[in-house]
């Protein structure tokens, strides 16, 4: 019976405080929309990032001591070292079709000889196309291949590094003060909720009743609050996205859809998160003052 009392209170003590229960729910609102924004264009740049990170290329030159077998067997060598997703060996000829291709001219003709030596192209996956990890794989490449020149496009990677870091620190800064400001929001909200009814409040301490039969309903009241926000945000953006985003912008729906249809239930889940740590936090404060008097 208490429990169902309880859970009775939480959801009636919205319809006692309608005008704080409709700001607080109107602003976090926004807050999840904006949040909610926020993380999809976050998420679909490390997706942009992870991709850009697939496509770094790093180029083994091999010695002219090694004949055309003992190259194809480096090659598969390389092919079997963790983080290398694609190893493509090159031979002289192919090298020398693609000084063709890249600048007109035959080698051949010109040198009468190919001095393009033979080569295995390397791509890695992408938790592997890092300066930190390519600093321990380059070793084991060298081992395989001695004396190969390895080449690859450092700069690149750097800066695709720190753009990633960068981006992720101010992403992850804006994401919790948003968040922080949710929450603050709705214990407000509750702490007024509390102060408004002291009276009753201090009437069942004194018949008995224990601290988490007084605060549940609140508590229950912040999270119905904060699943609120959480779904008319969550619906919003996915109207924002397929209505409005998918009918005059398609090409960049197709770039943020997959971010998005991990946004939709994690903003009503942080909403109702984001209630209930709110609200819990309040009562959790307001108890213990009261408590001391």
């Amino acid at each position: 019976m208490s429990f169902l009392f309880v859970v009775r209170e939480g959801f009636s003590s919205i319809g006692r405080a309608k005008l704080p229960a409709a700001i607080t729910v109107t602003i976090s609102f926004f807050a999840l929309v904006l949040l909610a924004l926020f993380s999809t264009v976050s998420l679909s740049f490390l997706d942009v990032i992870q991709e850009l990170r697939s496509r770094v290329e790093l180029e083994v030159f091999l010695g002219d001591s090694m004949n055309e077998h003992q190259a194809m067997d480096v090659a598969h060598q390389i092919k079997m070292v963790k983080g290398v997703r694609e190893a493509v060996y090159v031979s002289k000829d192919e090298a020398a079709k693609t000084f063709t291709h890249d600048f007109g001219e035959d080698i051949v003709r010109i040198l009468g000889s190919n001095p393009l030596p033979r080569s295995v192209k390397l791509k890695f996956f992408p938790d592997y196309a890092r300066p930190d990890s390519l600093q321990r794989i380059i070793p084991k490449i060298q081992s395989i291949a001695p004396g190969g020149d390895i080449r690859y496009n450092q700069l690149f990677l750097g800066q695709i590094e720190q753009n990633a870091r960068m981006f992720t620190l101010m992403t992850g800064g804006i994401g919790v003060l948003i968040s922080l400001a949710t929450i603050v929001l709705i214990g407000y909200t509750i702490r007024l909720a509390m102060y408004s009814r002291q009276e009753k409040i201090r009437t069942m301490r004194l018949v008995g009743a224990t601290g988490w039969f007084i605060g549940a309903p609140y508590v229950i009241e912040g999270a119905l609050q904060g699943l609120i926000s959480g779904v008319l945000a969550a619906t919003v953006v996915y109207l924002l996205y397929n209505q409005l985003l998918f009918r005059y912008e398609p090409a960049l729906y197709q770039v943020l859809e997959p971010s998005a249809l991990l946004v939709y239930p994690a903003t009503v889940a942080l909403g109702l998160l984001l209630g209930i740590f709110g609200s819990a936090l309040s009562v959790s404060k307001y108890l213990h003052v009261v408590s001391k008097r």
